[in-house]
């Protein structure tokens, strides 16, 4: 007999809990804070990307109230399809005004945002160039777009420059490719190491070749740079990157993603990216707590946030013996640290998943929430 649906998903499941990547979905009682509650008690939260605490900010939460009752809750179809409302409107204003750029569009995750923007601008006679430790979802969008895909060793721009030189010279000896693009894709903030991009250097190997550099700000927007403008900004380098992505759900404590650029850029995505043309518009909540919560993360109450935050970070560094800690891309067990840049992500590592699950399961029993990362 053929193999039923069910069948197929227990046989595959299988498979999965015997590599340890087994996963199921935890149930919190909380709202996102530094202390959470599941199973009916309370643990030291380290899971988190609310890295400022604004998930469950009072101001915030006022700000979604008064959006539900002037809009309502839902945007009833694509923004293409049945327009947008203020506070949309208000959030890619806001939005262009902490990036420095001309303009910018909303999406509803980032992965939205990754896999709508990298297939929308290139395409089978491009060549795109992206860093191996790329965050899942621009690895899928620069696959969907059809473009010849090369990867550069993690943050080595002399490999990035080879591979540019490599599709620089594609391009002149392939007449198919007359008329492509280069592209290259990294990440300001790195999501598991918490190493950063040498952006000067990516900008200038881009400028001297002619290529377009797409960058990831998840991890550094609302942390870094003057008013939390994220590490473009922090490295001087406003104005410099074509294509900033980022999302709303890290230190801005809300959902959704973003692309800041110049007003053709998104006015091309407003047409192009799929998916933002057909799904329907973010919530109008989601789009005022956004709002706020840059408006927030832009004032003196945001820079204390941060300094409390990199208080917090510290703290922790200095109370990890010496002999347990390692440079970040070693093999050692132990916490993880860059040379020059402090970041909020910490990896521990530990080795193998059924460890790194047995770690996290002993944790608990403290009351120290650390959830086990394992591939992918």
């Amino acid at each position: 007999m053929p193999e039923t649906l069910n069948q197929y998903c227990e046989r595959s499941l299988n498979t999965i809990r015997n590599e340890g990547l087994h996963r199921t979905l935890r149930l919190v009682e909380s709202p996102q804070a530094p202390v959470i509650r599941f199973n009916g008690h309370a643990y030291e939260n380290f899971s988190s990307n609310d890295y400022l605490g604004l998930a469950n900010n009072k101001l915030l939460k006022t700000q979604v109230i008064q959006a539900v009752e002037s809009y309502g809750i839902g945007a009833g179809a694509s923004p293409l399809i049945s327009g947008f409302q203020q506070p949309l409107m208000h959030l890619q204003k806001a939005l262009a005004d902490l990036k420095g750029t001309e303009s910018a569009l909303v999406f509803n995750s980032g992965y939205a945002a990754s896999v709508g923007t990298i297939p929308a601008l290139f395409g089978s006679k491009d060549i795109l160039i992206i860093d191996k430790l790329c965050h899942a979802s621009l690895i899928y969008g620069a696959r969907k777009s059809g473009a010849k895909l090369r990867v550069f060793h993690h943050n080595d721009t002399d490999d990035l420059e080879k591979k540019i030189q490599w599709a620089t010279q594609q391009k002149k000896s392939d007449l198919e490719n007359e008329g492509g693009h280069i592209g290259i894709i990294g990440e300001s903030i790195y999501s598991m190491d918490g190493d950063h991009a040498p952006l000067a250097r990516m900008v200038e190997l881009k400028d001297t070749y002619g290529a377009w550099l797409m960058m990831y700000e998840a991890h550094s927007t609302g942390l870094y740079g003057h008013q939390g403008r994220g590490l473009i900004s922090a490295k001087g380098l406003t104005g410099k990157v074509e294509i900033q992505m980022g999302t709303l759900g890290k230190a801005l404590g809300c959902s959704g993603g973003f692309i800041a650029g110049s007003n053709p850029l998104v006015n091309f995505l407003i047409n192009k990216a799929r998916s933002f043309i057909f799904s329907t518009a973010p919530s109008q909540m989601v789009s005022a707590g956004a709002s706020a919560a840059i408006k927030h993360a832009m004032s003196d109450a945001g820079e204390t946030l941060r300094k409390q935050l990199f208080d917090n970070i510290r703290t922790f560094q200095d109370a990890v013996p010496a002999n347990w800690k390692s440079k970040i891309g070693s093999d050692e067990p132990g916490l993880h640290l860059g040379e020059d840049l402090v970041t909020p992500i910490l990896p521990w590592r530990v080795g193998g998943a059924e460890k790194t699950l047995q770690l996290s399961q002993d944790l608990l029993k403290y009351c120290f929430f650390v959830p086990a990362i394992r591939y992918p």
